[in-house]
């Protein structure tokens, strides 16, 4: 293991970190925590930063307003609003903590607030053509102006919104144009995190705030070096009370196998995205063991129905019956997650239709509609990267083979970033993806496929009663019309138009130091708050 002790070292030394003051007898562990990437985008800004790895650590430095019990029963929780109430339909107003310092030392104000939900960090912009928007590139060195994606992360997330009010200094209210249902879930959304106004204006360029943003979390950036590492220390001031972790550092290992090894090593303390296979090695040692289960993810595969042979439905929908994914469960995850109930998930509450699944593994239906399309064996390639998600190859190897037992042709394109897939270049056919829900309603995970969503405006998909189907669920009241609305959009992005093909629920597994007690959320947040400790 020295040559992975070297590696280590040498990402400690990739970058002058400053030194950390430690108050003499602090006996706070320190951690390093080994994961496969820390950001997608090289931010760690929510406007910009919207993957499932920059979720995993954002959590670590910044809140939002409203929170769920991510470790617990899913519930709608307090964040730094610590109450709320309805004012009508349309307006929810929020009382903030008035004990919460930024990390700058400043206190929390309704002002910070109005700020983080305005035009300076969310919604200008909105005149640039986004068209390429979601190309791995670093916008923002020059300026203080957000990126281009900024307003249609924005507008996905909060569809309705008009303004945010200020009532006082401690009380503001989200003003919504039309009535919305899930508005206090809604504001659980990474994106509606709270930053120091002040810190934002200090920062040189857009880019310079978007390395080192300042918010209210436990824990402040002290350093962060793009495709390497990201430290953090403790913040004494944290509202919720003092965080139980003296520094916090992440590393990137891209390869499981070197996290598994560093970690039986002593050179990391966790170690993130284990595949199944990996636990029984892991906890041969009496000192390490494996946490985790399902999430609130699901994992897909994105169409683009432009492809010359992906246009017809009938060849998506082929795919989609082509496809066991029990088989892909019980062989590349032990059992230990689940295929799922299309988009959506158990705590949907009364918005989950249980009478609806997936589409049903059926080899002669899918071979029906592939000679009802004339399919001629055309290539469909197959866009993915190496392993963003766990067990990501071993699942496309697996899905080729079935479709290929149906008589289609698609060819894997191993590719270096996600702006070799979702850029618009031509040959695009098939691509990895996976879909979070991020509050408890139809509408947090279905923004991707509406107009500001991801695949919406990456141009893979459309469909033309997307966009009045999505205003009426959004602006809904009546729980059975929203029912209506919901199984009429699955119909559509399931059934008749496909837009992806369901593969599985997603988990997540976190290997650990025995000695540490912690507990994994049920999505991919890493919570090292006091609450979940010791």
């Amino acid at each position: 293991m020295k040559l992975l002790r070297r590696h280590a070292l040498g990402l400690a030394g990739a970058f002058a970190l400053p030194r950390i003051a430690i108050a003499q007898g602090d006996n706070r562990p320190s951690i390093t925590i080994a994961v496969q990437k820390i950001s997608t985008s090289n931010t760690l800004e929510p406007m910009r930063e919207q993957s499932n790895v920059g979720q995993r650590v954002f959590y670590t430095f910044a809140e939002t307003l409203t929170d769920h019990a991510w470790t617990g029963d899913l519930s709608l929780q307090p964040g730094l609003a610590e109450s709320w109430r309805r004012i009508d339909g349309r307006t929810l107003e929020l009382s903030l903590r008035k004990n919460v310092r930024f990390h700058n030392g400043d206190a929390m104000t309704a002002e910070d607030v109005a700020f983080s939900f305005g035009p300076e960090r969310m919604w200008s912009g909105s005149s640039v053509d986004t068209r390429g928007m979601w190309v791995s590139t670093t916008p923002g060195a020059t300026s203080k102006v957000p990126p281009p994606e900024a307003p249609k992360i924005a507008m996905a997330a909060y569809p309705g919104f008009e303004r945010m009010e200020i009532v006082d200094k401690h009380t503001v209210r989200f003003v919504n144009k039309v009535p919305d249902a899930t508005l206090e879930g809604r504001l659980t959304r990474n994106c509606g995190a709270i930053f120091s106004h002040r810190a934002f204006a200090e920062a040189k360029t857009w880019l310079d705030w978007a390395r080192q943003p300042v918010g209210t979390g436990p824990y402040r950036i002290v350093a962060y070096k793009p495709d390497a590492e990201l430290l953090l220390e403790g913040f004494d001031d944290y509202w919720g009370g003092r965080p139980p972790i003296r520094r916090i550092r992440f590393v990137e290992v891209p390869e499981v196998a070197q996290r598994v090894n560093g970690l039986r090593a002593g050179d990391f303390d966790f170690a993130c995205d284990m595949p199944p296979d990996q636990i029984a090695t892991i906890e041969a040692s009496p000192k390490l063991h494996v946490v985790g289960g399902p999430i609130m993810n699901i994992r897909l595969t994105i169409f683009d129905k432009h492809h010359p042979t992906l246009a017809d439905p009938r060849v998506r929908r082929a795919m989609t019956h082509a496809v066991d994914r029990q088989a892909i469960v019980d062989a590349l995850w032990a059992g230990r997650t689940r295929v799922p109930k299309g988009l959506q998930w158990d705590f949907f509450g009364p918005m989950l239709l249980t009478d609806w699944a997936a589409p049903a593994y059926d080899p002669a239906e899918a071979r029906r509609l592939l000679k009802e399309a004339d399919y001629d064996g055309a290539p469909v390639p197959y866009q993915m990267l190496n392993n963003y998600y766990t067990n990501q190859v071993q699942t496309a190897q697996i899905m080729v083979e079935q479709w290929k037992a149906v008589g289609l042709n698609v060819a894997i394109e191993m590719k270096e970033n996600w702006g070799q897939i979702l850029g618009r270049f031509p040959g695009r056919g098939i691509c990895e993806n996976s879909n979070s829900s991020w509050f408890n309603d139809p509408v947090a995970s279905l923004a991707a496929y509406a107009p500001g969503g991801q695949t919406w405006e990456a141009g893979q998909w459309e469909n033309e009663e997307m966009p009045s189907l999505m205003a009426n669920l959004q602006a809904g009241i009546d729980v059975e019309q929203r029912r209506r609305d919901f199984r009429r959009i699955l119909t559509i992005i399931e059934r008749e138009d496909p837009v992806y093909n369901i593969v599985h629920q997603n988990a997540t597994f976190t290997a650990k130091r025995r000695d540490y007690k912690w507990r994994p959320a049920q999505s991919f947040v890493v919570d090292f708050r006091a609450s979940n400790w010791g």
